[in-house]
């Protein structure tokens, strides 16, 4: 039932969002009003429908209205959430939504364009530079690295050019052509017609490849050629000579192609991301040996600025490009020669660079001037991606605007929250209303109303607890906010482990980490803090783990998502592991990277539930019966998947000018299975309905099959209690995704001491899970292993063992370690920005 305060009387409604009958998600018909031109905070545990309500509700039914204001053709332009289902919703304004995701677009898209700076710093660039003799006036697009005429004419404006070397095609020279000396080379049949194409030609494939000519080693590495020979398959080069010289027609004829032109094709033409990540095995990307890594061409770089070209500009931290330019700004720098001098000129340039001070300002204050310019979006953080979007907003003046966010203060140390707060409370002085999903209890302090959702997550949640101004809601005992809320900084009591044995690295340096030395304390609890952008998670999960695994001989998987150039990381962190890497056995990082690319991995897949499941129906009688094995019982194989869906449960209905409809597939109605399959049954359950039924209800129906109930226990601790089974990896969260990994990890019986490495767990998490999330770290400590998280959560850190502040500023004012001890002693020292926020935790 929703709590509303007695002030709110029917004819204050004018001034609300009155929302009658949602029940997106997990919502349960819910009836709430929320006022206009308020900072509002939803909050609730993780899955509790916060979100279904605020972005799933609120900003889909605003979306919806204003396309329908535009043409049919525009709206095919739009991303476009699908219709909410919602009785009404009134006095709803018009709404921008800003959520947590991590930057989306290829390596080219950069913090400069998605904040519009690169475009006000080219304009400067083409107007005000300082031309060389010879070099006629650039146009604006010239100083783009995306555009025909400005992009390095080798490079493409990448910056990096991909390409191989013997070592990585041919890894051992010791096997011959038949035993895939060239291990760059296809597999199947496109490799095996190569290797015959060489017969043909007269090379000895089983000869090892060391003992070949050089010229022909070269030829079949570097070649560009691309001959057509007879292929005779299952000959040997004697026989193939006599079938051509008796005219035997060919099997067929093949063409052949250098190890190293077959690599760097198919890494930039391949449509499938496992070819281009095979491919990839064998490339090491250099910097451009024409433009040096600055992307641009010869004449683009050779104008300046201050005494900079533009991509020396954009290599600098925001805040030290602010600098760069006041005095152009202020009007103490004069300009030099250029293609248009004069009065206007001057006046242009002043008025431009003013313009992109005041731009970096509001990110400065947005916790953000650490960030280069020049920075790929697909590094970002999600809690950076939206604070840039966020700092745009802000810029634009808009006002009548209900601005939707997704946890803005993720991310953001507690020294930088109350710059964020101001520039909220800038936009609701603007005339704005902000809805925001928000965890952070100093923000939720702040609003001046609380939508409190829950109790629980999933089934167990979806109702409004409480609609009001915060204070009212410790009267909600069914909240669980409330006891975070009003219990203040209670301080954290327990004694830190003693460390015996210490893990030491030195000379780290990676980003603004220079020639850093760490200890770590093993068989601890161990939290890296500091200000955003001061280098925790260059540490936590670069730098660190590359020299650990480095040190053990472990191999680190590698990204996914890296599908261009730019998405690559330029380098690899510097450093050695001293002391301490013969007490390990193995490095364990968990990030919050997607479990699975696709719909068709979820939960039950990836924790490897499912195979136990599949495994149980297998052995039912009726199973045995017909003969069907656990693949029988797989949604993605074709014995057991319906037909008409190929096992995806749904089929997409194209309505061309409105978004697609994604509707139960008419055969299967949605079970996924062949009807057949379905007819099997475990205590009156077909396949189908396991994979409907949440971690909770799945934990009840397999108590008393162990190995399910241990892995179903171990995500219930996790808090994960509320996810189904079944539900996609594209719709969890970067916080589930993290949790579902470690909740994966805890199920392995690991012998030996291992670390377990995670740069900040609790993200999109509620105090109560992060509770919960703590039990689940400290448990592997006690196990024996070492756990080290980049946190800003000051409960975190002050529960720990040991802490290591970064700092003391953010970019390149930090780097180094400032604080280094036990949650108590770093609280007392003078020169850590987090010591005042952990200092009322510590007793």
């Amino acid at each position: 039932m929703s709590h509303r305060p007695p002030s709110a009387s029917p004819l204050d409604r004018a001034d609300f969002v009155q929302v009658r009958g949602a029940r997106e998600h997990n919502l349960k018909n819910v009836d709430v009003d929320v006022p206009r031109d308020r900072l509002v905070v939803f909050t609730g545990v993780s899955g509790s429908g916060k979100s279904s309500l605020a972005f799933g509700t609120l900003y889909a039914e605003a979306q919806r209205r204003y396309l329908e204001s535009v043409s049919p053709y525009a709206r095919r332009l739009f991303r476009q959430m699908p219709v909410p289902d919602v009785s009404s919703i009134e006095g709803l304004p018009p709404a921008i939504a800003l959520q947590q995701q991590r930057g989306t677009g290829t390596g080219r898209s950069s913090v400069g364009s998605i904040t519009t700076l690169s475009n006000l710093l080219r304009m400067l660039y083409s107007r005000a530079g300082h031309y060389p003799a010879g070099i006629q006036r650039l146009e604006a697009e010239s100083f783009s690295a995306n555009t025909p005429m400005g992009a390095c004419p080798q490079c493409h404006g990448q910056g990096r050019i991909m390409d191989t070397t013997t070592s990585l095609l041919v890894p051992d020279d010791s096997l011959s052509i038949r035993q895939r000396a060239v291990a760059a080379w296809p597999t199947a049949w496109q490799g095996q017609n190569l290797r015959d194409i060489l017969i043909t030609k007269g090379v000895d494939v089983d000869c090892p490849w060391r003992d070949l000519p050089q010229a022909t080693r070269e030829w079949i590495l570097y070649t560009d050629e691309t001959p057509t020979y007879p292929v005779y398959p299952g000959l040997d080069h004697a026989a193939v000579q006599r079938a051509i010289s008796q005219h035997i027609p060919a099997g067929y004829n093949g063409t052949f192609t250098g190890a190293r032109r077959y690599v760097l094709h198919t890494f930039a033409t391949s449509q499938s991301a496992a070819m281009r990540r095979r491919a990839e095995r064998f490339l090491t990307a250099a910097p451009c040996p024409t433009c040096h890594g600055q992307r641009l061409n010869p004449d683009a770089l050779q104008v300046t600025l201050c005494g900079l070209n533009i991509a020396q500009m954009t290599r600098q931290p925001l805040s030290a490009m602010a600098h760069t330019l006041a005095p152009l700004a202020n009007g103490t720098l004069a300009l030099d020669t250029t293609p248009q001098e004069g009065d206007a000129t001057a006046i242009a340039a002043r008025r431009m660079a003013g313009d992109l001070i005041a731009r970096i300002a509001v990110l400065e204050r947005l916790g953000l001037g650490y960030l280069q310019a020049d920075r790929s979006v697909t590094t970002l953080s999600p809690g950076e991606y939206q604070r840039l979007r966020l700092g745009t907003q802000i810029r634009s003046g808009l006002f009548g605007v209900v601005y939707v966010l997704d946890e803005p203060s993720s991310g953001l140390h507690p020294a930088d929250a109350h710059n964020l707060l101001e520039s909220l409370e800038g936009l609701k002085a603007g005339g704005n209303s902000l809805f925001i999903v928000e965890h952070n209890l100093c923000l939720i302090r702040r609003a001046d109303w609380i939508v409190d959702v829950g109790p629980d997550a999933g089934t167990r949640g979806g109702e409004v607890l409480y609609s009001g101004p915060p204070d009212g809601l410790r009267a909600v005992p069914l909240s669980r906010t409330a006891p975070y809320l009003f219990a203040g900084d209670a301080p954290i009591t327990g004694t830190p482990r003693t460390p015996t044995t210490w893990l030491k690295l030195a000379g780290v340096t990676w980003n603004n980490l220079h020639d850093l030395t760490v200890d770590i304390p093993l068989g601890t609890f161990v939290t890296v803090t500091g200000l955003s952008g001061s280098g925790k998670s260059s540490l936590v999960s670069q730098a660190l783990p590359v020299l650990v695994a480095h040190a053990l001989g472990q191999k680190l998987a590698t990204d996914p998502d890296a599908d261009s150039v730019n998405d690559l990381p330029e380098g690899t962190p510097c450093g050695q592991v001293t002391a301490g890497a013969s007490q390990l056995k193995r490095l364990v990082m968990i990030d919050q990277k997607p479990i699975g690319r696709t719909p068709r991995s979820n939960l039950a897949t990836y924790t490897g539930l499912f195979d136990t499941i599949r495994g149980l129906y297998a052995a039912t009688d009726m199973a045995k019966a017909r003969g069907y094995d656990a693949g029988r019982f797989s949604f993605n194989l074709p014995k057991g998947r319906c037909p008409t869906c190929e096992g995806a449960g749904s089929v997409m209905v194209e309505l061309l000018f409105l978004p697609s409809v994604y509707s139960p597939c008419p055969t299967c109605h949605g079970t996924r299975y062949r009807p057949e399959v379905l007819e099997v049954t475990l205590r009156g359950r077909c396949i189908a309905d396991i994979l409907n039924m949440t971690v909770d209800e799945a934990a009840a129906f397999f108590a008393d099959t162990p190995a399910l109930a241990i892995a179903l226990g171990t995500l219930q601790q996790g808090g994960l209690g509320y996810l189904k089974l079944g539900q996609p990896a594209t719709e969890l969260s970067g916080g589930e995704a993290q949790r579902i990994k470690l909740a994966t990890e805890l199920q392995k019986q690991r012998r030996g001491h291992t670390l377990y490495i995670l740069d900040e767990p609790t993200t999109g998490l509620h105090p109560a899970d992060v509770d919960r999330l703590q039990i689940h770290l400290q448990s592997l400590v006690d196990a024996g292993h070492t756990v080290v998280v980049a946190e800003h959560d000051m409960r975190v850190a002050a529960r720990g063992d040991w802490i290591i502040d970064m700092g003391p500023q953010a970019g390149d004012g930090g780097g180094r370690i400032v604080a280094a001890g036990t949650p108590y002693d770093v609280a007392r020292n003078a020169a850590s920005r987090t010591a005042p926020y952990l200092l009322p935790l510590t007793v």
